[in-house]
């Protein structure tokens, strides 16, 4: 009898606890949604172009001086001697002419300076903070009760939510086997006791 007694309480709070819970989905009324926000930095470059005077000296120098200095040697050189020497001779004068040339032109050469502007780019980093949503703290009522819940979206006027059931009842813990001892044999106190 005893077994049986155990056995059903273990049976019942078994099954107690497969049906004790059971979920759905129900609306709430939305009361506020409240947008959470948060500076943030997105620094950006910006560049423009500048432009830096430079002084920049330009010579008016030509070869023309070397050239007419040296024809006019080679002329000149090949009118003195004969045969080969003739040839040497003009070879000569032309290289010693167009030498003097060219000094004698570099002497009327007048050099120019001129400022010229060279464009520079300069680039700066700027600070743009911008205002980031983050989140949305909803406040919702559900049966006369008030919750609060952080959403990564604005809700709407209804808030969908998870209700949970379950019994408010103490479960019954199954009780330990407890050995209690057996009827005892003999009459009076001067006979033997036996126990389990």
């Amino acid at each position: 009898m005893r077994k049986l007694i155990v056995s059903s309480v273990v049976l019942m709070a078994a099954s107690q606890s497969a049906f004790a819970e059971a979920e759905y989905i129900d609306r709430a009324r939305v009361l506020s949604v409240t947008p959470q926000v948060q500076q943030v930095n997105q620094p950006r470059q910006e560049c423009q172009t500048a432009y830096v005077q430079e002084r920049v000296y330009e010579s008016n120098r030509s070869n023309t001086g070397a050239i007419v200095g040296g024809v006019a040697g080679g002329l000149l050189g090949s009118t003195i001697g004969r045969g080969t020497g003739k040839v040497f001779a003009a070879a000569v004068g032309a290289g010693v002419g167009a030498i003097v040339g060219d000094r004698v032109g570099s002497q009327n050469a007048y050099g120019n300076e001129r400022v010229i502007n060279r464009p520079v780019q300069q680039c700066v980093t700027v600070d743009q903070w911008q205002t980031v949503t983050t989140g949305y703290l909803v406040n919702y009522e559900y049966q006369g009760r008030q919750y609060s819940t952080m959403m990564d979206r604005d809700p709407g006027p209804v808030l969908d939510v998870a209700v949970q059931v379950r019994p408010n009842v103490v479960q019954i813990q199954p009780m330990p086997a407890v050995y209690s001892p057996v009827a005892m044999r003999g009459h009076g106190p001067r006979h033997h006791r036996d126990y389990w």
